[in-house]
């Protein structure tokens, strides 16, 4: 016996990672040192810093992957790993240097693996982080045919003295909600079961076909809307804080939505007050909550609801925020305000 009787071909691996290079590449910035290929990847801080602090993150992309597996579509899901890592990352003022992957699969498929790489590689660079190296594991009967898992891993760069850790915020600051593409990735368990278990009006069998284009979806189908991908922020925020921009916080919208991760970027001193009318909805959460009876508060507590990134400025320079974010095509509104408090959340329906 060897290893390919085993189920795990060794030389198509070595093939893979050949056809990625030219993909890997393409992200690299001018403080990557050596190529792919190596035991790590080596990667030189950037000058100008008088006190350089690194941040890392890592992430998933969770059961969405589910969906990318049924519909053999797989693009758009390494954008959505590169996406959750770097905007976490982001919320402390971290601009994001450098990205790895680890993909795992049951058996290696080139042509689904090297689509996930081509948005991995695509996400990288909508972030302006390179992304310097992986892992692709083999792994016959651990994983269904067809199916892989992915994580990823950031390291970003912030001046020591310019981190954002909630001691900035100030009673009275905007609450600014930067506007997500969709339900980005988090809550698919929840979105899969309505998909698979919702009861229909026009027909006695549960449950939606991906094809299929609901009224109040915009015709758009299943399929398209919940496989878009996360909203990258990285440059437009970080374009904000070098025109001079004052940010005193900012908050990833992932899972456990507004009321879990507005908080996260608080001190124990202040409290957020949220006006749900104050942005517009999006028309795929509307449908899920109609077609799975989903409550308001379980919605929220689940889902980001039409608002994928928060930052909290000084009220006098809200319309400035908005108007520089909407430049950069990403729709802005004034969601809330910071109170006098004791860390917590307020104004959310249900909760």
């Amino acid at each position: 016996m060897d290893y390919q009787d085993a189920g795990v071909d060794v030389a198509a691996g070595r093939a893979f990672v050949d056809r990625i290079q030219q993909l890997v590449g393409s992200t690299h910035r001018p403080e990557v040192l050596g190529g792919l290929g190596g035991f790590g990847g080596l990667f030189q801080l950037p000058s100008g810093y008088q006190t350089p602090v690194l941040v890392s993150g890592t992430d998933g992309v969770g059961t969405k992957l589910k969906i990318a597996h049924a519909l053999n579509r797989h693009h758009t899901v390494g954008i959505d790993l590169v996406a959750m890592c770097v905007n976490d990352v982001l919320t402390c003022g971290a601009e994001p240097l450098f990205f790895l992957d680890y993909l795992a699969t049951g058996k290696l498929d080139a042509e689904q693996l090297a689509a996930v790489v081509e948005g991995i590689a695509a996400g990288c660079r909508e972030a302006g982080c390179a992304l310097i190296g992986g892992e692709t594991a083999e792994m016959p009967g651990f994983y269904d045919a067809g199916e892989y898992d992915l994580a990823g891993f950031c390291v970003g760069i912030v001046e020591k003295a310019e981190i954002l850790d909630g001691s900035q915020v100030v009673t009275g600051d905007a609450v600014i909600g930067l506007a997500s593409r969709g339900i980005h990735s988090n809550g698919y368990s929840l979105v899969r079961k309505i998909i698979a278990e919702a009861p229909r009006r026009d027909r006695p069998t549960p449950g939606y076909d991906w094809a299929e284009c609901p009224a109040g979806l915009e015709g758009q189908s299943l399929a398209d809307s919940l496989l878009t991908p996360t909203q990258l922020y990285v440059k437009p925020v970080l374009s904000a804080r070098q025109i001079g921009l004052p940010i005193h916080a900012m908050a990833h919208i992932t899972g456990g939505g507004l009321p879990e991760n507005v908080p996260r970027c608080l001190s124990d001193r202040h409290s957020i007050v949220l006006d749900p009318d104050r942005w517009p909805g999006l028309p795929i959460f509307d449908w899920l909550a109609e077609a799975g009876d989903v409550a308001p508060g379980a919605m929220f507590n689940t889902f980001n609801m039409g608002i994928g990134f928060v930052v909290i400025v000084p009220p006098e320079q809200a319309d400035a925020a908005i108007a520089h974010f909407q430049a950069q095509a990403i729709p802005a509104y004034v969601i809330g305000e910071v109170m006098d408090g004791d860390g917590t959340l307020s104004g959310i329906p249900g909760l």
